[in-house]
């Protein structure tokens, strides 16, 4: 559950040929990935053309347990924000509740200092609420050895436990508590519970036969299996209390696909594919979800911060401007974003998650740099980046992008993940 790494990611690069960049370059960069050590990786590029280009390429060992396909459905982390914010903007549109709403007025007595923030605060990440994945009662479930389920108020009250950041509407600090929060609010105001809502509002309006919100670890098709290292392969630096995923083990790898996600919530349980994020940020964009002004409201970034909407972010560069989410969970990294039309999509999911958290292995995060990147031109119809030529600096604008703002202030670097405070490098998914 993480932000965004792509909003710097093109810098003054050398150029390769369009066709090769949208097959056989983006084909060579995501073996990269993998030689690198990633237990698996997804692309899927649609520049608009009517002809995506779907990639899948695995490691060797890997292929024992599944062989990976494109059409794998994962757990899409921090995207489900998208989703989430998707939802109450619908509310809004139907006059069941208003983004100038306090939270007190929905879960009264739930959110201290709940009649300060409002809905909007909530969905941007100016609430000021502490993350409550950095609370040691959450550690066991993001790690598989919980036994237990989550529900948005029990997430909720385990963030709010902690002392707010800072006054709300004051700053920015990407927080899962706030779309905890926003969970709880979807469920009273619509009387439905979330899987009902992702079911009936979203994947069955635009047929997404594989997108769904998971209540618990069953998976209902074929998917992705996800990777962490075990103990006695984790890289040096990663804390302790994360150094050991429960599942099978596999090649000095944790298969964690079998663990509860229901940890993530409304900030990171939903479930797809690479196919339905496109279909889904093509209707959203297109204003088949939402009308032209609850469209605008999402749009509508934060004054300072990393230019952060309602469950959404945006970002320019020399290739062109792209909106979107990153993503992590145990075992899934995945970065979906698509023009401001919805006609250009991509999505480039790798099967292993802590070496962004924690920054564990530079290999795979250079060769990711460079896949992300040829990516995002790619979508955009532009010439994709040598990855070679991508300079150091994009890279570090582009993990720091993260950040904890005064509105009156430039923007400090700052921390946000779907795991503790002590780790959040780049998180949103």
């Amino acid at each position: 559950m993480r932000l965004f790494a792509v909003s710097a990611l093109v810098a003054s690069v050398a150029v390769v040929p369009m066709a090769e960049a949208s097959s056989g370059e983006l084909d060579r960069l995501a073996r990269e990935v993998v030689d690198a050590g990633a237990p698996g990786v997804v692309v899927r590029v649609d520049d608009g053309s009517g002809r995506p280009v779907e990639i899948a390429e695995q490691a060797r060992w890997a292929r024992r347990d599944h062989l990976l396909k494109a059409s794998d459905v994962f757990r899409v982390g921090s995207s489900t924000k998208t989703v989430m914010a998707t939802l109450v903007l619908q509310l809004v549109a139907e006059g069941k509740l208003a983004l100038a709403d306090p939270v007190e007025k929905w879960l009264p007595g739930k959110v201290p200092g709940g009649k300060a923030i409002t809905v909007r605060m909530l969905l941007n990440h100016t609430s000021g609420l502490a993350d409550y994945t950095a609370d040691p009662a959450v550690v066991p479930s993001i790690v598989g050895k919980g036994r237990r389920g989550w529900t948005s108020a029990e997430l909720l009250a385990v963030g709010v436990k902690h002392d707010p950041l800072f006054a709300p509407g004051t700053k920015w600090d990407y927080s899962n508590t706030n779309y905890a929060a926003i969970g709880a609010v979807l469920e009273r105001v619509s009387g439905a519970g979330l899987a009902d809502l992702v079911r009936d509002r979203i994947a069955r309006p635009l047929n997404l036969a594989h997108t769904y919100y998971a209540t618990d670890s069953t998976w209902r098709a074929r998917h992705v299996r996800g990777y962490e290292p075990d103990a006695e392969h984790m890289p040096p630096g990663v804390p302790v209390e994360f150094r050991d995923f429960a599942g099978p083990r596999r090649d000095g790898h944790v298969d964690v696909s079998g663990n509860d996600p229901s940890w993530g919530g409304a900030a990171g349980a939903v479930v797809s594919t690479a196919r339905d994020l496109a279909r889904f940020h093509t209707a959203l964009m297109s204003g088949k979800l939402l009308p032209a002004a609850e469209l605008a409201e999402m749009r509508t970034t934060t004054p300072s911060g990393p230019g952060y909407g309602l469950g959404i972010q945006t970002g320019t560069t020399p290739c062109g401007e792209f909106w979107g989410h990153d993503a992590g969970l145990p075992g899934y990294f995945s970065v979906s974003v698509t023009d401001r039309t919805g006609s250009r999509t991509a999505t480039m999911l790798v099967a292993t998650e802590t070496w962004v958290e924690f920054g564990s292995n530079p290999k795979i995060a250079t060769a990711s740099k460079a896949l992300q990147t040829a990516m995002l031109c790619t979508m955009l119809g532009r010439p994709a980046p040598n990855s070679t030529t991508v300079s150091d600096a994009a890279h570090q604008a582009a993990i720091g992008s993260s950040r904890t703002t005064d509105i009156e202030e430039s923007a400090r670097p700052g921390r946000r993940s779907a795991y503790p405070a002590s780790f959040r490098a780049q998180f949103a998914g």
